[in-house]
């Protein structure tokens, strides 16, 4: 039994190797994959472990932030991190089957029950070639509105609009045309 314990010691701590927690010391965010630096056990560090992040989504973890380490064949020098998490910026308290997206600054885009979405920021910017179309019965908004160009208002230009029945002092002009 013993010759067995011995044989299978090193295979246990193989094993037990295969996936970690780390803590993010380090971010190169310049190459086409990220890489973080990371410290795992008490004395471990770990250079150059890629940070594989889902198709169309990227983020840059704070150092502090923790992360979920997998040693890809067992290798802990060939380790790629699955996950980056940082507690200390977490929305908490979502509903069931909500989503958030969110940075430490308190930006927020959330996605709630009842089909209703949350933008929370200093500045939103929405930049479009051609257009951007809204598609609502009720458009409602707070504060003054400036714009560049002309507004269409029931089909009629408020710059380019003419008024019938003008007359000169203090009477009121016809409809806009």
């Amino acid at each position: 039994m013993r010759g067995i314990d011995r044989m299978l010691t090193p295979l246990r701590r193989g094993l037990a190797h295969i996936v970690s927690r780390a803590v993010v010391t380090l971010v190169n965010d310049a190459s086409r994959m990220q890489t973080l630096q990371l410290s795992l056990l008490a004395d471990e560090q770990l250079d150059g472990a890629e940070h594989w992040q889902p198709y169309g989504f990227t983020y840059k973890p704070h150092t502090g932030a923790e992360a979920l380490v997998v040693a890809v064949g067992g290798h802990r020098a060939h380790s790629v991190v699955i996950a980056c998490a940082d507690r200390r910026y977490r929305i908490a308290e979502l509903e069931d089957g909500e989503v958030a997206i969110y940075t430490d600054e308190g930006d927020r885009i959330h996605l709630k029950r009842g089909r209703v979405i949350d933008i929370e920021t200093g500045t939103l910017n929405i930049k479009a070639t051609t257009a951007v179309n809204i598609d609502s019965p009720l458009l409602t908004q707070t504060g003054r509105i400036e714009s560049q160009g002309d507004q269409i208002a029931g089909g009629i230009s408020q710059i380019g609009h003419k008024h019938d029945g003008v007359q000169r002092g203090s009477d009121i002009s016809g409809d806009a045309q």
